[in-house]
């Protein structure tokens, strides 16, 4: 009986170091931290592999005695000859960035990648910089830095996020049905320095994307753990004053992390009449792997913030001097917002092909806004100051469960999931309003219940060096409204479903290149008020669009992205909340070139840019008069990075925007401009010093600008003409910094 138990296992290991087999293993940091979107790559049988959440992989055939690569970018290259197939725990060395390690071929995300490079060479410290770090995406703040950013992106002006889908940690940024506009999506409840990767892609076609997911999405993800607790104070300019704790609660625990993160900001920025803001957030995480290698994580947080603001001003009255370029003429406009987030993930390693990943969220939002954009157009006695405000509860869930296979020598990659949100929005207001203090009238006020059920699937069909990704998505509306002002108790509802198919190709040409062609069918949903108000037209208006790209390394130290895209829009009709009336705009379309460059120069100095070139007109109107107002045109962003230079870390950056047209016949036109940032940080032992300056040439530039037909209390005619908030003059701020 040994004899025959000694001869099955003979034959079993031969058989095994013979033809190999699926190995599974995990890989983690020198702090025993998983490290997601690693590659292992087999280098004797050619088969590949990446990490998940859990830092697991699963390598098909495997067998003892080959030769096992295994990389991540920012960590030293491990080459390992398989001697054991069991408790395979492998531990990568961090590094400095060093780009001719990074293989194209083996990432399993390039886009991903060069974010990550980008986070970790110019760290963030504002969430307007955070959103900059999205290639392509320009922002402008015009509401006293309270209000959400204004978004463009791909020759949209994407307002606060119409076109633009943008989440964290699985949990949905944009606000449909928003009292101030479709899609509102303020990320200021994020404390930067918590991201540690930021997903994005550009057109509609991604299938676990879906409402806003036209010009692209941004998923942001916070980090795991802290390496160490931080403390910092930073004071500036304009009355301006910044502070941040991270602190790490669990220190040393294994399998275990948790960790706290606080931020307070005040400033009264550059404006003649003080903008009083400030803003306090809160945010915990807590992450658990279980034996197994599940993985648990709780998040919670708190936003909360107030200010005054100048508003846009009329550039007639700047040009014959009656105010400055920093002065008002309503500086009673201003606000107040808060946002509370409860989150669960779940990832679970099923078996040595299959994982899923879910989530449970919970969202409480609160806003309130005093705007005045005609000052005494439509009421010259107590002037046009509205108000808007909403008050909003959202529930949300998110599956999605990845199975891997072989279908003959081809590898098949099938991800599929169901996802639900349901917004319940009370009191959405829109008013006539004196001195933020007296309702004169209102104009829009009713409740909101809007619910969002998906599901998706998607495979990717790996046939050596080519991939095919078709992808289908089904998305279902229901819109309901109650309006308050009506006498007589109604609710108004409408239903709509949706199918977007997605088909996307990659061919891995060397390792240094990889060519693609993306196309797909995406959609942004339309304010509740707007589909109820047109019995069901046009609630969901699609985009059909196709990208054509490369990834190339032509150089170990140059990375260069590029893509040909073409985006077209169906006829739409947008509620403009600022008015509570319904406008319509026909068929649009954008075709344009990215342009994307990361270069080494040494160890310690990088260079990036980024260009975008686009055409943006609208189908129906007649040449001439088929500007799409305030579509980007050209812009280019682009700096010098030193990363870690004898202590000393920092950068030189600048952002160009190009003149636009401001509206349909460009007889008005919104200034362009570049604005040049600098900053410098000395490390020494566990304390940062640091100083920066925006704007560092003091040019005056306009941050945000409208056509804007407006009246002054002593015009007896309207102007139509540009309207503007000031971009921020030359601010200098310092930081002190203490690691612990």
């Amino acid at each position: 009986m040994k004899q025959i138990n000694i001869l099955t296992l003979f034959i079993s290991c031969f058989a095994f170091t013979t033809y190999g087999q699926n190995i599974k293993g995990r890989v983690v940091n020198e702090l025993n931290q998983p490290l997601e979107a690693a590659y292992i790559y087999n280098q004797t049988s050619e088969s590949h592999a990446h990490t998940l959440e859990n830092g697991v992989f699963v390598i098909a055939e495997t067998k003892l005695g080959d030769s096992l690569r295994i990389g991540l970018l920012g960590y030293k290259t491990r080459i390992i000859a398989l001697e054991s197939t069991e408790n395979l725990n492998f531990i990568l060395e961090e590094k400095a960035f060093q780009l001719d390690e990074m293989v194209i071929t083996e990432e399993l995300n390039t886009v991903s990648t060069i974010s990550r490079l980008d986070l970790n060479i110019t760290p963030v410290n504002s969430t307007q910089e955070v959103l900059r770090k999205v290639p392509g995406l320009f922002i402008g703040q015009h509401a006293g830095g309270g209000k959400a950013e204004q978004l463009f992106l791909r020759g949209f002006d994407i307002d606060h996020g119409t076109d633009v889908s943008i989440s964290v940690d699985g949990m949905p940024v944009n606000m449909v049905s928003h009292a101030h506009g479709q899609g509102y999506s303020d990320l200021h409840f994020v404390i930067p320095e918590t991201v540690n990767k930021i997903d994005f892609g550009k057109g509609g076609y991604y299938a676990q994307e879906g409402d806003f997911n036209t010009a692209g999405y941004v998923n942001f993800k916070t980090k795991d753990y802290l390496k160490e607790s931080e403390v910092s104070f930073s004071v500036g300019q304009f009355n301006t004053m910044r502070t941040v704790g991270l602190f790490n609660l669990l220190e040393d625990t294994k399998n275990q992390n948790a960790y706290v993160a606080l931020e307070y900001i005040n400033t009264d920025g550059p404006f003649e009449s003080p903008q009083n803001f400030n803003r306090l957030n809160l945010f915990g995480k807590y992450v658990m792997f279980s034996p197994e290698n599940d993985k648990l994580t709780l998040t919670a947080s708190h936003f909360t913030s107030r200010w005054d603001a100048s508003g846009q001003i009329p550039q007639r009255e700047v040009d014959n001097g009656n105010i400055s370029r920093f002065g008002a003429i309503d500086d009673t406009e201003g606000g107040q917002t808060e946002r509370t987030n409860l989150n669960v993930t779940f990832d679970k390693y099923i078996d040595d092909n299959t994982s899923l990943t879910a989530n449970a969220f919970y969202s409480h939002y609160a806003f309130e806004l005093y705007s005045n954009f005609t000052f005494f157009l439509e009421d010259p006695i107590n002037g046009d100051q509205i108000y808007q405000k909403e008050d909003r509860n959202i529930f949300g869930a998110n599956t999605a469960v990845t199975h891997t296979t072989f279908l003959g020598d081809t590898e098949l990659t099938l991800t599929s999931g169901l996802g639900l949100r349901h917004d319940i929005s009370d009191d959405v207001e829109l008013s006539r309003t004196l001195n933020r203090s007296t309702t004169l009238e209102n104009i829009q006020l009713g409740d909101i219940n809007q619910t969002n059920i998906d599901a998706f699937v998607n495979a990717e069909f790996e046939f050596g060096k080519f991939k095919i990704a078709p992808a289908l998505r089904l998305d279902y509306f229901k819109f309901m409204y109650n309006d308050a002002l009506q006498t007589d108790y109604q609710t108004l509802s409408e239903t709509k479903t949706i199918v977007s198919p997605k088909l996307n190709f990659f061919y891995n040409a060397q390792d240094n290149l990889q060519l693609y062609l993306k196309s797909g069918l995406g959609f942004h949903s339309n304010d509740t008020r707007v589909v109820v108000a047109n019995g069901g037209e046009d609630i969901l208006p699609r985009s059909y669009g196709a990208d054509l790209g490369t990834v190339w390394k032509p150089f170990p130290r140059l990375v260069v992205n590029s893509a040909l895209w073409y985006l077209f829009l169906e006829q739409e009709f947008v509620y403009v909340g600022d008015a509570g009336i319904v406008e319509p705009s026909g068929k649009t379309r954008r075709y344009g070139l990215d342009l994307g460059l990361r270069y080494q120069l040494t160890d310690w100095l990088f260079l990036d840019t980024d260009a975008t070139l686009t055409n943006a007109r609208s189908v129906d109107d007649p040449d001439g008069e088929n500007y799409i107002p305030l579509a980007p045109d050209f812009t280019l962003v682009g700096g010098l990075s030193v990363d870690d230079l004898n202590g000393f870390s920092g950068g030189l950056r600048f952002r160009y925007l190009d003149d636009r047209a401001a509206n349909e016949d460009n007889s008005i036109v919104a200034e362009g401009y570049m604005v040049t940032d600098f900053n410098v940080n000395y490390r020494l032992n566990n304390i940062t010093f640091g100083f920066a300056i925006e704007n560092l040439f003091d040019v005056d530039w306009n941050e945000t600008q409208f056509a804007t037909e407006s009246r002054l209390q002593n015009e007896a005619q309207s102007v139509e003409e540009i309207h503007f908030t000031p971009g921020t003059p030359f601010f200098l701020k310092g930081t002190v910094s203490y690691r612990f």
